[in-house]
């Protein structure tokens, strides 16, 4: 099996890699200790020290932070406990009107404001979009997924993770 340094992971994450080298990376077996080379990159790149367990997104995580786990944005900035659902502490954007909708739909149809709207999920300390919803008005914020964090690193990873105090 064929397994790839810490560096070459670094280039695949930041998207420097020739594409023949990156389709040969994605297209073979995954080395055994792919998760923990990609997130020890991931933990490079951030600015703080609570240790990364899962990444959520490009630019968010769940992380121990000190007794508890936490969704947490690449800047540092805390959402909250990860059961929770991360996207109500973020600043929210609502296209819900033509006028909103036009400033990303310039030169095409748009959706129905009357049926649908598009929420944007930022990062309230530095701005980073994580995530776009289309949803009808009205419908409640989609809590998208609850990782079974300890089941992850027993079952898949072999490498157990120590419990919180608080059952996290």
């Amino acid at each position: 099996m064929t397994s790839y340094s810490k560096e070459v992971i670094a280039d695949l994450v930041a998207g420097t890699l020739p594409w023949p080298q990156t389709r040969r990376i994605m297209s073979a077996y995954k080395d055994d200790d792919r998760f923990f080379k990609y997130v020890a990159v991931l933990q490079d790149r951030v600015g703080w020290n609570d240790p990364i367990l899962l990444p959520v997104g490009d630019h968010l995580f769940i992380c121990q932070s000190g007794d508890e786990r936490v969704t947490k944005c690449e800047c540092g900035h805390s959402f909250g406990d990860y059961r929770k659902n991360w996207k109500l502490k973020a600043a929210i954007i609502v296209r819900d009107s033509e006028e909103t909708l036009r400033e990303i739909y310039p030169n095409s149809d748009l959706p129905d404001p009357g049926w649908m709207e598009i929420r944007e999920f930022i990062c309230p300390q530095c701005g980073s979009l994580h995530e776009v919803e289309a949803a009808a008005p009205g419908y409640p914020i989609v809590h998208d997924f609850e990782p079974d964090l300890e089941g992850f690193y027993r079952d898949w990873l072999g490498t157990p993770l120590e419990p919180t105090n608080k059952g996290g």
